[in-house]
Parts: structure tokens; C-alpha cells; sequence
């Protein structure tokens, strides 16, 4: 079975188990983060007390780290539901938004790596190539850059970080550190709207939730945002903008299956 059709078998696995997906993750998008995961058939959670942290994460089948808007006691509850993330051994998905844009967003990315060692690390461009020490960031948290050598950086950072990481943009690029997929699917109308990527990243741990291939889980979590934005722009009347589309967006990872997932995906090795 190629990568497509194991990605849309997780999505039946999750239609299924419902799991439990945690997240600690940034007010402007958590409504729309909780809604997609349900969206797609997984049950969130948003809980991001340190008193309650790892108890929450300890029932969990996948834990969301996000730190689109960081404080300290954001900082500190990611830490610890991280560490017992890893103890009980579900994946730690981490979203670096805004990663370099300030020394506080900084400091976090240094911590989480170095001390929970995220599964899978999905975020724009701009984010992954601070990551991966290129000397660029978006003062923003959306980048449309071109960059030449894009899977490479992907590539080298997933090996160097012994994790997944997925890199969203006009192509969406997943590595492991040895296979290397790129993602032709998506739609403009998603860099429009907030949230998109924010999405992306609680799909992604739903995903991996439902299994130990967490390149595999990546590329359908990713698929997934893709997918649903190209179903949705072509729903969309003449007079309709981002606000009709980001309904249909919700539409159509709702309405997604296995014969959608073969249809409309679009992954070629990088």
C-alpha cells in the first residue's frame, strides 16, 4: 500500500477510536484546533493548567504543543505534560510559531527540544529553517518563501532532531531524516484565514495518534488541511469569501474517507 493509502486508513482508525487528543495550544485558534480534530472523528482536549497537565496527558493518545501565544505558565505546563507525554510514550506533536521572532519564543523552542525531544515538529517554512539554523524568520507566522533547497533543510533537521518534521507551505514538505514526501495538495484560501496551520498541527497528532509511523501520521494529518482546502474554495458561490470557506473547510474534513483521501491526494518522494 502506498503512503495515501495508509494515511486514509489512520483516518478510519480515528473515525472509529475517537482518541483523545491534548492539547496545550494558543487562544486565538483553539476553538478552531478543537474543532477540526472533531471535525475528523478525534475527541480534544484543552487543557493547559500545570495542576492538571499530566494528569490530562497521561489519558491521552497525543499531545499538541503550540505556542502561538507563549506565557510562562503556558511554558511550564508544556513542559511537564511533555515530560509525562514521554513517559507514556504517546506523541508529542510541536508547533513552533513564531519560533525566533523574539528571545522568549526562543528560549521555549530551546527547552522543548533539548528536554521532551517533540515526535513530529510541523510548522511554515520561515519557522522550520530557524529551526534548522538558517539565520531567517518571519516576523510574522505565515511565510510563502520559495526556498531551493527546502527538502534538504527538512530533511537535515528531521535527521539531526531524530523526529518528523513537516514543513507547510505553497508545496508541504514531511521527513523522517531518510524518506522524504512532498504534498502537492492545498489551496491559497487557506493562507487567508487563521488558524490553518494551527489545524494542520492537531490533525497531525490525531493522526499519530493511531500509530507508531509518525512520517506516515504527518503526511495524512497534512494531506488532511490540503485536501479539505481545495474541496472547499471549489464549493465556494462567486460571492462567497473566507468566511463561506472556512465553513466548507470544516465540511469538508468532516466529510473526508478513504475514497477522497485516493481521489484527491497528490505525494510524490522528495
Amino acid at each position: 500500500m502506498d503512503i495515501i493509502g495508509e494515511a486514509s486508513e489512520l483516518l478510519i482508525r480515528i473515525k472509529e477510536y475517537r482518541p483523545l487528543i491534548h492539547h496545550i495550544t494558543n487562544y486565538v485558534t483553539m476553538n478552531d484546533c478543537a474543532n477540526a480534530v472533531l471535525a475528523i472523528g478525534g475527541s480534544p482536549i484543552m487543557a493547559k493548567d500545570p495542576s492538571e497537565v499530566e494528569e490530562v496527558a497521561a489519558m491521552s493518545r497525543a499531545l499538541v504543543l503550540n505556542m502561538g501565544t507563549p506565557d510562562n505558565n503556558n511554558f511550564r505546563s508544556m513542559l511537564l505534560a511533555g515530560k509525562k507525554a514521554k513517559e507514556m510514550r504517546i506523541p508529542v506533536i510541536f508547533d513552533p510559531v513564531g519560533a525566533g521572532a523574539t528571545s522568549f519564543r526562543r528560549e521555549i523552542c530551546c527547552k522543548l527540544l533539548s528536554d521532551i525531544k517533540p515526535d513530529v515538529i510541523r510548522g511554515n517554512i520561515s519557522e522550520i529553517m530557524y529551526l534548522a539554523g538558517k539565520d531567517r524568520y518571519s516576523c510574522g507566522v505565515d511565510s510563502n518563501w520559495d526556498i531551493d533547497n527546502a527538502v534538504g533543510i527538512v530533511q537535515g533537521l528531521a535527521k539531526g532532531l531524530n523526529c518528523v518534521v513537516a514543513a507547510t507551505g505553497r508545496e508541504d514538505l514531511v521527513s523522517d531524516g531518510s524518506t522524504a514526501y512532498i504534498i502537492n495538495n492545498g489551496h491559497e484560501m487557506l493562507s487567508k484565514i487563521t488558524g490553518a496551520g494551527c489545524m494542520t498541527s492537531s490533525i497531525v497528532g490525531t493522526f499519530c495518534s493511531m500509530t507508531e509511523d509518525y512520517l506516515t501520521g504527518a503526511v495524512g494529518g497534512v494531506m488532511v488541511m490540503g485536501i479539505s482546502g481545495q474541496l472547499a474554495n471549489a464549493c465556494l458561490m462567486p460571492n462567497e469569501g473566507i468566511g463561506m470557506f472556512k465553513v466548507r473547510l470544516f465540511d469538508s474534513m468532516y466529510n473526508l474517507n478513504r475514497d477522497i483521501f485516493m481521489r484527491e491526494g497528490v505525494v510524490y518522494a522528495g
